[in-house]
């Protein structure tokens, strides 16, 4: 007989456009991320029932910050503007490493609930093969833990790409016309911190299920489409 799960985990990735547009509001994002940071550590119980990965995407991907529990996390790593939007690498780096984790975490013992990916872009991608990464990582058969994906588009990002992104129309958001792009950044990082707060229950039997907060200052990308 299988014992019972020590708990029920969350795994959250933030997929973060590190290309060259984004180099006057990586701050913001970094402060956002510091922010949740924070608010998390306040929620002990909530904080426990996630865990934490930063991914970092332009030309290659870099790893900021490998899935882990934050109230064992002083500081978050930071994210640096370099390069292109290369979607492609992005999503097959997460076909290969989601798998991978939520092995790991059910190998210590842990239940866990399907991962989820909020995604920041501020542009097209720059290569016009990643429908294929994408469509792999996103079918249960072909990726064992295949993620709930939540799209957010600022600045150039177009709408009709962002719901092609997103795993459910309503998981894809954009930017109002004439919002502040640092503006956008900081709502992000706060609706991802509400998401992740309301995702897990406040008792300590209950399972974590998925909620997604819709960022002030955006709106459903399928209704611009």
């Amino acid at each position: 007989m299988n014992p019972e799960p020590r708990a029920t985990l969350l795994p959250v990735y933030v997929l973060a456009d590190e290309s060259h547009s984004m180099g006057r509001h990586i701050g913001e994002l970094n402060q956002g991320l510091d922010d949740l940071h924070e608010a998390l550590l306040a929620q002990p119980m909530a904080a426990a029932k996630v865990r934490f990965s930063i991914v970092g995407f332009s030309d290659d991907v870099k790893v900021r910050m490998r899935l882990a529990d934050l109230r064992d996390t002083d500081r978050l790593p930071r994210l640096v503007s370099r390069g292109r939007t290369n979607y492609r690498k992005a999503f097959a780096d997460l076909r290969h490493r989601l798998p991978v984790d939520v092995r790991r975490l059910k190998g210590e013992g842990y239940a866990v609930h399907r991962p989820a990916v909020f995604m920041l872009t501020d542009g097209q991608p720059s290569d016009d093969r990643w429908h294929d990464e994408h469509r792999m990582l996103i079918d249960h058969d072909a990726t064992p833990g295949a993620p709930n994906i939540i799209a957010c588009g600022i600045g150039a990002a177009r709408p009709e790409t962002i719901v092609e992104v997103a795993t459910r129309p309503e998981f894809a958001f954009v930017a109002l016309a004439g919002v502040d792009v640092g503006v956008a950044v900081a709502q992000f990082c706060t609706a991802l911190t509400h998401s992740i707060i309301h995702s897990v229950p406040a008792r300590a039997a209950g399972p974590a299920r998925l909620v997604v907060e819709q960022p002030a200052g955006f709106e459903m990308a399928i209704d611009v489409v």
